[in-house]
């Protein structure tokens, strides 16, 4: 015989257990999709590159044997560069109308590439260096750059070597990636979506509700057979 007193303990207090990740999801869910992605990202503070003009003949990088693993010509504040991309994971500009490796971009040029296609209002706050053993939490990449950070709150990462602006975190993404990473039940690195805590919940999510779906017939017919018992009377 079922025993349904002891079937609803069970689904109350697993109620209970996914209580929080169940409240979690939700308010997590209404915050992702509060505003347009492209919001988000800062699509519109960021202008699109002018297209390239040569006033010579390209040069092609003098690289002395080094190994390469890619090169494309690309759009930059000073004007078209080399960029190229080397075996070891590291990347260079190089000077397309000499072939010269240009020096790595310093706080200065850093600012320069990303005022030159900046469309926003607020002004630059501060310039700071991130370390590709341990980069930022909002730029998860394992490469040297420069934080570029603006009154607003808004952060832009140049890659020091090819000059890229590689990221724009708005305050509202990275407001939006702690609600991802609260989703995901991963918010320290907030990129595990196949993690135990999220797999655990849901498993028990899932328990919950199966419980609900046999608890509710019976708990029907329990209610009719009093409803007839009472009519009787």
């Amino acid at each position: 015989m079922i025993n349904r007193k002891r079937l609803r303990r069970w689904h109350i207090w697993l109620g209970w257990i996914i209580g929080i990740p169940m409240l979690l999801w939700t308010v997590s869910g209404i915050v992702m999709v509060a505003k347009p992605i492209e919001e988000v990202r800062g699509s519109h503070l960021m202008a699109e590159p002018v297209p390239m003009r040569f006033a010579a003949a390209v040069v092609p990088p003098r690289l002395d044997g080094v190994p390469l693993k890619s090169l494309m010509l690309q759009p930059r504040a000073g004007g078209p560069r080399w960029v190229v991309a080397l075996e070891d994971g590291t990347t260079r500009l190089a000077d397309p109308a000499t072939g010269a490796l240009l020096p790595r971009l310093g706080a200065a040029g850093a600012v320069r590439e990303v005022m030159a296609r900046y469309t926003g209002k607020a002004k630059v706050q501060s310039v700071t260096r991130t370390d590709a053993a341990a980069p930022p939490l909002d730029l998860r990449r394992p490469i040297q750059a420069w934080r570029v950070r603006m009154s607003d709150g808004t952060h832009f990462y140049v890659d020091s070597g090819s000059g890229e602006v590689v990221a724009r975190r708005t305050a509202w993404w990275r407001f939006y990636d702690l609600m991802w990473g609260l989703h995901i039940m991963d918010p320290g690195g907030r990129e595990d979506t196949h993690n135990p805590w999220i797999i655990s919940f849901a498993l028990v999510s899932v328990v919950t509700v199966i419980l609900a779906l046999f608890l509710l017939p019976l708990t029907l017919r329990r209610n009719r057979k009093k409803a007839e018992a009472r009519a009787a009377e």
